[in-house]
C-alpha cells in the first residue's frame, strides 16, 4: 500500500506548516518523520490520515486521490501520543471498539469479533490484561493496547504520532525494538512522527528530517548520519560540534586564523564547520588543526566528555575513549576524522 504527496502546502494564518512537500512511501515500509517541534511532521500525517486538508497538493493513497476521500473511506490505523483510551471500557473493548462501530455490511460477527480481539493481544503479548482497565496499566502497555485498537480494523496503512512520547526513557527503548519486531511481522506500510533521533534511526526503514515545513533529507538511517546533507541535518542529527568560519584565499580560517583543513571546491564566505564530537582526534599541542586547553571532563560508560578552551577563545566540547585519560589542565591538539562544511 503506497502513499504519495506531492507539492503539499499548509498555512495556518500567517505561518506555513507545510512549504511544497513531495514524498513518496513504498508498500510496507516503516517511515519515520523527524524534526523539532514546529517543523509540519504532525501537520503531514494528519492530512495523510484525513483528519486535516491541504490548502493545495495531492495525496494518493495506493493510486487513489485520498482528498477525495474522508478519513474513514481511507482505511488508517491512527496512534496518538496519549493513547486516547477509553477509560471505562476494558482493555478487551478498547480493542474491540473499532469493530463494533463499522458498518453493518462489513462488520464482523460477535465471534469473529471475539476471535480477532484475541489475536491482537496475543500479537501485542498482552492478552493476559484483557479484563483490565487503561488505569491498571502502564505507560507502555497503554502504549500496545492503543496500537492493538488501531490495528483491529486491519486498517492499510498506520500513523503514529510520538507514539513514545510520554513514556520514560527505559520504556521508550523497549517499544522501539518492540514496533520494529511487530513491523516485520505485520509489514503494514506505517509513518510514524518524533522528535527523537535516536527512536527514528534504531527503528525507521527510512528517515525525512524536517525543519520549517521543507524535507531537508530522506534516506536510510545510515545515510542520513554518515551523510547530512544540509547545515541543519548535520547539527539536528548526532552530536556535533559547530564552528562557525570563513573560506577564503584557498583557506578555512577561524577567527582570522588559518585551519589546516582542505579548502578544495568549497564557496568562499562565510560557512559552517560541523565535526561529531566523537570524530575528534586527541594528540599532543600543534598536532592538529586546532589547540586548546582542556576545561572540565566528564566520565560516563566507556566515554569521557571534555570540555576544550580552544586558542582563539572558542568553546567546544569533545567524546573520547576513557583510555586518553584527559585532565584539567591540559593543553591538547585536535584534528577531525571527519567534517562537513556548509555555506551560510
Amino acid at each position: 500500500m503506497t502513499i504519495e504527496v506531492r507539492n503539499l502546502v499548509k498555512t495556518f494564518g500567517s505561518f506555513k506548516a507545510l512549504d511544497g512537500i513531495d514524498l513518496k512511501v513504498d508498500s510496507g515500509e516503516l517511515v519515520a518523520l523527524l524534526g523539532p517541534s514546529g517543523s509540519g511532521k504532525t501537520t503531514l500525517l494528519r492530512i495523510v490520515a484525513g483528519l486535516d486538508w491541504p490548502d493545495s497538493g495531492e495525496v494518493f493513497i495506493n493510486g487513489e486521490d485520498a482528498l477525495a476521500q474522508g478519513a474513514r473511506e481511507r482505511h488508517v490505523g491512527f496512534v496518538f501520543q496519549h493513547y486516547a483510551l477509553f477509560r471505562h471500557m476494558t482493555v478487551f473493548e478498547n480493542v474491540a471498539f473499532g469493530l463494533r462501530v463499522q458498518p453493518r455490511a462489513v462488520r464482523k460477527d460477535e465471534a469473529a469479533i471475539r476471535t480477532r480481539v484475541k489475536e491482537l493481544l496475543d500479537l501485542v503479548q498482552l492478552d493476559w490484561l484483557a479484563d483490565r482497565y487503561p488505569s491498571q496499566l502502564s505507560g507502555g502497555q497503554r502504549q500496545r493496547i492503543a496500537l492493538a485498537r488501531a490495528l483491529a480494523i486491519e486498517p492499510r496503512i498506520l500513523l503514529l504520532d510520538e507514539p513514545f512520547g510520554a513514556l520514560d526513557a527505559k520504556v521508550r527503548k523497549e517499544l522501539r525494538e518492540w514496533l520494529r519486531s511487530l513491523h516485520h511481522e505485520i509489514h503494514v506500510t506505517s509513518i510514524f512522527v518524533t522528535h527523537d533521533q535516536e527512536e527514528a534511526l534504531e527503528v525507521a526503514n527510512r528517515v525525512v528530517v524536517m525543519d520549517k515545513g521543507r524535507i531537508e533529507q530522506i534516506g536510510s538511517p545510515g545515510d542520513v548520519y554518515e551523510y547530512p546533507a544540509t547545515a541543519f541535518v548535520h547539527g539536528f542529527i548526532g552530536e556535533s560540534i559547530e564552528l562557525p568560519v570563513q573560506v577564503e584565499g584557498g583557506a578555512v580560517r577561524l577567527g582570522g586564523r588559518p585551519l589546516r583543513l582542505a579548502a578544495e571546491g568549497l564557496a568562499p564566505g562565510a560557512s559552517k564547520l560541523f565535526v561529531r564530537r566523537h570524530d575528534m582526534l586527541i594528540g599532543p599541542p600543534g598536532s592538529g588543526a586546532f589547540e586548546g586547553a582542556v576545561r572540565h571532563v566528564r566520565n560516563f560508560g566507556p566515554v569521557q566528555r571534555a570540555e576544550v578552551a580552544l586558542s582563539g577563545g572558542e568553546t567546544i566540547e569533545i567524546d573520547a575513549p576513557r583510555d586518553k585519560e584527559l585532565r584539567v589542565g591540559d593543553m591538547i591538539g585536535l584534528e577531525p576524522r571527519r567534517y562537513r562544511i556548509f555555506a551560510g
